[in-house]
């Protein structure tokens, strides 16, 4: 089962999440931005701030208290198969 270990949000609307099995995918929130409960992240700063990893995969914890029944969230297997494969942005730091 691949688990989500690592995410790392950024301004765009798009996460680096980083997998059990050592994969990267850059994943486009993009489209669901605005539509149903993720409305509530609709604003950069919050998108940001909030994400993080909970249930094992690509969460926001929009009441900042860790709670894994109350939080949004991806399913890993969703950002596995429609994420972009991607090298480590880390790496490219100078």
């Amino acid at each position: 089962m691949k688990t989500v270990i690592q995410v790392i949000p950024r301004i765009d609307f798009k996460v680096y999440v980083y997998f059990n099995d050592g994969k990267i995918k850059l994943f486009d929130m993009a489209h669901l931005i605005g539509r149903g409960v993720f409305k509530q992240i609709s604003d950069a700063n919050i998108f940001m701030k909030t994400c993080t990893v909970l249930n094992h995969t690509l969460a926001w914890d929009l009441n900042g208290n860790r709670d894994e029944y109350n939080c949004l969230d991806i399913d890993p297997e969703t950002i596995y198969l429609n994420g972009t494969d991607v090298e480590d942005p880390n790496t490219n730091i100078a």
